[in-house]
């Protein structure tokens, strides 16, 4: 699984975990769906059990962000790995999303 989603305290949370390579990425746009439909809310990814994230993967995160921009929520990152934290920093992720 790569997104396991729950509502928290008015809010949605999200664990990302394994790989998220192009298939992984494929299988997930009906996973996110929930996120979407409540994008007027904070969404919070939990990326500690994220492995590996692909141009696929952040274009996911970006579909998530854009709709949640749409619909006035908020998109926060928490707890990414030295190698995430190296492919944020290079594609301009720090400047796009709230990343604890």
């Amino acid at each position: 699984m790569v997104f396991d989603i729950k509502e928290e305290n008015g809010g949605m949370y999200a664990t990302v975990s394994g790989r998220l390579d192009t298939p992984a990425a494929v299988n997930a746009q009906k996973e996110i769906v929930p996120l979407l439909e409540n994008a007027d809310k904070h969404i919070t990814l939990d990326c500690s059990q994220l492995e590996y994230i692909s141009s696929s993967g952040l274009r996911l995160f970006l579909t998530i962000r854009k709709e949640t921009a749409a619909k006035g929520g908020k998109v926060i990152i928490t707890n990414i790995n030295d190698e995430i934290r190296k492919v944020f920093s290079m594609t301009g992720f720090f400047n796009l999303f709230e990343i604890r």
